[in-house]
């Protein structure tokens, strides 16, 4: 049996990853050849999506990290895991913590490539629970083959024990729309620091005195000191409507200076939707030659791109629909599954 805790999973938080947890257990109760077992905060019931689920009642009840303290020492989830073959933390953190095999998702080193990012207590906090249990991991799945080369050179991995599982996309559910394209950008970021809004902002804001009505619409949550002037943030919308604006949106800009893979380019693409995209860490790898890449730290540079996107759209369309179609999570759950089936030969 293949446990797999996700004890960590804050739905509407935990941004991509979610998406990853979610989206790999789906494609794995269709094509998953083991047999399973999803543990779940009471927050995320739904979150196994078919497969075989026990709710952690009560965990996370007074605050999620007392609920991560408890599940650190609650004998019956570690009984629960333990009569598990492998145990797979999708979200790095191992909670409940077992002594068998164990496979690890690392999604990314932000916290030792931008370590200026994070304060000394993150840093800490991040050695603790992602270094140490991917050192310790018997396998070790990685998002991009950027992180795979991360992961070897900071944290001194066996190349052997690290394998490269690329997220997907669901092509049922992404794919463009009836309705014309309305001259606005959308970027789906929360506020962090790496998702970099500040430039983009004053890319903006050059773009706006040639495209006055040109206007920027903000998805992901998070609060915001002052927009300038056209920049409408919507807040945490539905996953429905994010896709509806990617049918709609004149294209999508991306500007973040670290992903360990990068999703929303590659979601807008599915949708017809013309890309700008940053051209750090693992988003070029992602994006190939469908999205109009640029220098993330400089505005002009930004601009330039989003009008060569906006000047020719339908270039770069047609690279997106065809890159978007090299990506499946049912190839990410059998290229998943094969780990579980290596470690338990």
């Amino acid at each position: 049996m293949i446990a797999i805790p996700l004890l960590t999973l804050a739905p509407g938080v935990v941004g991509g990853s979610e998406t990853y947890v979610r989206e790999l257990l789906r494609a794995l109760a269709k094509v998953g050849t083991q047999e399973y077992l999803v543990l779940v905060p009471p927050v995320a019931r739904d979150a196994a999506d078919g497969l075989p689920t026990v709710v952690a009642e009560g965990y996370g009840a007074h605050g999620r990290l007392p609920g991560m303290a408890r599940a650190a020492v609650d004998p019956r989830l570690g009984r629960l895991l333990g009569a598990a073959d492998v145990v797979h933390y999708p979200l790095t953190v191992p909670l409940p913590h077992v002594r068998g095999r164990r496979v690890v998702t690392l999604h990314d080193l932000q916290h030792l490539d931008l370590p200026e990012l994070f304060s000394r207590a993150t840093r800490a906090w991040r050695a603790a629970a992602y270094d140490r249990p991917t050192r310790r991991a018997d396998r070790v799945l990685v998002i991009s083959e950027f992180v795979r080369g991360r992961a070897v050179a900071l944290l001194g991995l066996d190349p052997s024990r690290v394998a490269v599982s690329p997220l997907g996309v669901d092509l049922e559910r992404l794919r463009p729309g009836e309705a014309t394209r309305e001259p606005f950008l959308l970027y789906p970021a929360k506020p962090w620091p790496h998702k970099n809004h500040p430039k983009l902002f004053d890319a903006f804001a050059l773009l706006r005195r040639e495209r006055p009505e040109l206007r920027l619409v903000l998805t992901g949550g998070g609060a915001y000191p002052r927009l300038p002037d056209g920049v409408d943030a919507r807040g945490l919308v539905p996953r429905s409507e994010v896709v509806e604006l990617m049918q709609r949106a004149a294209a999508l800009v991306f500007p973040s200076l670290y992903e360990g893979f990068g999703l929303p380019p590659l979601e807008a693409m599915a949708c017809g939707c013309p890309v700008a995209c940053s051209n750090r860490a693992a988003l070029p790898e992602v994006v190939g030659d469908a999205a109009r890449l640029f220098d993330p730290e400089d505005p002009t540079a930004i601009a330039e791109a989003v009008a060569d996107v906006l000047a020719d759209p339908a270039a770069w369309v047609a690279r997106g629909l065809e890159r978007a179609q090299r990506f499946s999570w049912e190839t990410t759950a059998r290229a998943t599954d094969a780990v579980y089936a290596g470690l338990l030969s």
